[in-house]
């Protein structure tokens, strides 16, 4: 395309990119250069609005550093991991990896922080090494211990006590993260959550330099109330209602994977059970695949295990077919969460109240593209 085409945009030097950009009348100053971005040949650096204040990634502080500084994709994963406990009041940790959450939790009755952290990890400790642990709470000394038994690269929350900041340095004690990246991550109060609060739009920037400018995703569901249970009315086989109402615990697990799967690349499909994800199903090109991903992950770690019973499902979009909540009750799940709107919900809510499976509508979707 040549230099005319490149001289359109702000371009990397060798001393990287530059101080100062605007985008869309928004002048943006840079904090630092990363370590690179998605991948290592990619230099990248971040950047925070001119003039602002209040702030949760571009105030944050990293409190330790490793021997390397951030990348791109720890900063996706620190914002993403946000995204999802940011909807708690209570004590909650998403363990992300690549941009998606490989386990997610929020406190249960009295259960501390380290073992809210302990849930998320082990929701799959295969996919949790290496990862990023994000919290909505202070991180104290019980929860750094159990955090440095495993190899952990990045760890973030509003606030550390000094003992588990002594902890996340103890080399020594701790050889295995050498590497780990503490960050204090304020404001997370701040985040927008809910449709109409203010944000800043998503930018995307394609292959030839064009942009798509988006509202960002957020969600008008902000408790049981605005869930509705499944109903529908065809032309031709007539109204369906889910017989099967949901229990109270079974919707607060639907609203907690609801929330978690708005941060869960799509196809998303989001397992849990009393406050847990069991199981994440991501990135698929079909929905059935996406569900059957998710319940084999779950059954390959539960094998003879009885935790997916009376366990909850949230979809990212409606079901097509039945084929999904079929998937579904023979894995033992017994409440779905989906935004409803097919032309074949008939279908759907057919199969549940056949299978004694409860399902409510949330009336949008959460695609995730990220």
């Amino acid at each position: 395309m040549g230099a005319d085409y490149r001289a359109k945009y702000f371009s990397r030097t060798e001393s990287g990119f530059p101080e100062e950009v605007e985008i869309l009348g928004t002048t943006y100053i840079k904090v630092e250069d990363l370590r690179y971005g998605t991948n290592p040949h990619q230099g990248a650096s971040f950047y925070r609005p001119k003039g602002s204040s209040g702030l949760t990634f571009g105030d944050m502080e990293q409190l330790k550093s490793g021997k390397s500084g951030l990348s791109e994709t720890n900063y996706g994963d620190l914002n993403h991991g946000s995204n999802i406990v940011k909807y708690f009041d209570r004590p909650a940790c998403a363990v992300m990896k690549h941009l998606n959450p490989s386990g997610a939790a929020v406190q249960v009755g009295n259960q501390d922080t380290r073992t809210v952290y302990m849930r998320a990890r082990d929701a799959d400790a295969v996919a949790a090494f290496g990862g990023t642990a994000v919290f909505n709470t202070k991180v104290d000394a019980d929860t750094a211990k159990e955090i440095m038994t495993s190899v952990v690269e990045v760890v973030a929350a509003p606030e550390f006590d000094n003992e588990a900041l002594s902890i996340l340095s103890d080399y020594e004690t701790y050889k295995m993260n050498k590497e780990i990246r503490v960050i204090k991550l304020p404001n997370m109060a701040n985040l927008p959550k809910w449709v109409g609060d203010e944000a800043a739009p998503t930018i995307k920037t394609l292959a030839d330099g064009t942009l798509v400018v988006a509202e960002a995703l957020l969600t008008k569901v902000k408790g049981a109330g605005d869930l509705t249970i499944a109903s529908t009315e065809h032309a031709k086989h007539g109204k369906f209602v889910i017989e099967t109402q949901p229990t109270p615990q079974q919707l607060d697990d639907l609203l907690f994977s609801w929330y978690v799967n708005l941060n869960v690349r799509s196809n998303g499909i989001v397992i849990a059970k009393n406050g847990v994800t069991l199981a994440v199903g991501t990135g698929q090109q079909d929905r059935v695949t996406a569900v059957q991903q998710a319940i084999r992950k779950a059954g390959e770690r539960f094998k003879g295990d009885e935790t997916l019973q009376g366990a909850v499902m949230s979809s990212d979009a409606f079901f097509p077919f039945r084929d999904s909540v079929d998937a579904a009750a023979e894995a033992g799940i017994k409440a779905i969460v989906q935004p409803g709107g097919s032309v074949r919900d008939w279908e759907s809510i057919k199969a549940c109240n056949e299978l004694g499976i409860s399902m409510v509508f949330t009336g949008e979707r959460c695609f995730s593209h990220h």
